[in-house]
């Protein structure tokens, strides 16, 4: 039976999320005084906006930058270019009782060869999973396996042709033979959301993969952006009907990344914005996502994708009201790398279930993964001065 959400009172408990000497306790010296450094840099917007197009710049001309992108920003937000090469970034995390997702963050590719070989590594990720609780969790993006223009029409309702109706045929092959592997090595797998003109398309995808391996226990996780006002409604008519068709469902909730995008499209196109009219909406979308997905735990298994503080305390405010492990196989905690380190550790270190993001590959193909990131962050209002303001503290701590 499906449970429905109710209003619940502000979080409370011990769980401090200002011990640095946990948050950093992963940190050496030298990676500590970096970060410190990057994200005085971050913190001030002007270098945000001109870093890329001048990075982009003087790679074009061949200036020798790349040894200094790798050493600075990749090395703090990346594990590495390959997956082999992120053994270190995984077990420095795994050491703080944090799991990694891998995340292959190859952008802007749209070819069939390279969508098949972004299976391909994604697959390799899963069979790197096995047999490794330092790898809970897995992911990927689906415009990395289908056509972002293909998508556009479906979501549109137009009729496809007959070449295009065999590209998406092969594209529904690549989500399965993802979905596939996962299922039969016992190892979840999110599926990323996307703008929202090519969502409903992944959201069928996504229920459809659900039905056919989330029989057993919860496999394929379907992502939900909360500061959409419709996202709220979608996960729990979802749930409702995994619920009613007797499979899992799976969750993962964040709140978006494509706000500025998505409101500018509306405004030129003459349709109503699908983003929350508040920062304080969405915060409330989330916060319920979070209720309603605990009060159906039984068949709800959920990631929480989130640096926001309070959401972080409201979930564990709400596994302790229900009296839910903390170590529930059902909830994860999750942020990225090099980011909210003192969410992250903190909440590993009281048992809780926490994997960061740990995105890779070759440095240019990431840095429109790491550009994004930046601007995404800077946007978060005092989200880099907290960070830098937690970075002095446990420098301080230490006398370094």
């Amino acid at each position: 039976m499906l449970i429905q959400d109710n209003d619940t009172s502000s979080p409370q408990g011990g769980l401090s999320f200002e011990d640095t000497e946990i948050a950093f306790r992963h940190t050496s010296n030298t990676a500590l005084k970096r970060a410190y450094w990057l994200f005085r840099l971050i913190n001030i917007n002007f270098f945000v906006k001109i870093g890329p197009p001048i990075t982009n710049l003087a790679l074009k001309m061949g200036l020798p930058i790349k040894g200094i992108i790798r050493a600075t920003i990749f090395k703090h937000f990346c594990g590495g270019e390959t997956i082999n090469g992120c053994t270190d970034a995984i077990k420095n995390l795994h050491e703080g009782k944090v799991g990694t997702i891998l995340d292959y963050s190859v952008e802007g590719e749209d070819e069939e060869q390279v969508f098949d070989e972004t299976r391909d590594e994604i697959i390799r990720i899963i069979h790197r999973a096995v047999g490794d609780p330092a790898i809970p969790l897995t992911v990927f993006k689906p415009t990395g396996v289908i056509r972002f223009a293909l998508l556009e029409k479906l979501d549109a309702g137009q009729t496809l042709t007959e070449t295009e109706q065999l590209e998406f045929t092969r594209a529904k092959g690549r989500f399965n033979d993802i979905c596939k592997t996962a299922f039969d090595l016992g190892i979840p797998v999110m599926i990323d959301a996307e703008e929202s003109w090519i969502q409903q398309t992944i959201d069928t995808l996504a229920l459809d993969m659900m039905r056919e391996y989330n029989k057993g226990r919860p496999i394929v996780y379907n992502t939900y952006q909360l500061y959409r006002h419709d996202k709220l409604e979608s996960l729990r008519k979802d749930t409702s009907i995994a619920i009613d068709e007797g499979f899992y469902f799976g969750a993962k909730l964040v709140r978006g990344a494509y706000m500025e995008k998505e409101r500018k499209r509306a405004a030129d196109n003459g349709y109503p914005s699908p983003i929350q009219t508040t920062k304080q909406a969405t915060d409330d979308d989330y916060n319920r996502a979070m209720e309603f997905c605990i009060a159906n735990i039984k068949y709800v298994a959920f990631v929480a994708g989130t640096h926001n503080e309070d959401s972080c305390r409201v979930l564990v405010d709400l596994l302790n009201t229900h009296k839910i492990a903390h170590h529930h196989p059902h909830v994860y905690f999750s942020q990225l790398l090099g980011m909210s380190d003192n969410l992250s550790f903190n909440l590993a270190d009281a048992n809780y279930n926490v994997a960061k993001y740990v995105p890779y590959g070759p440095v240019e193909a990431v840095l429109p993964y790491l550009f994004r990131r930046a601007e995404e962050n800077t946007a978060i209002a005092g989200q880099m001065s907290r960070e830098l303001g937690l970075i002095v503290k446990e420098i301080k701590r230490r006398k370094i």
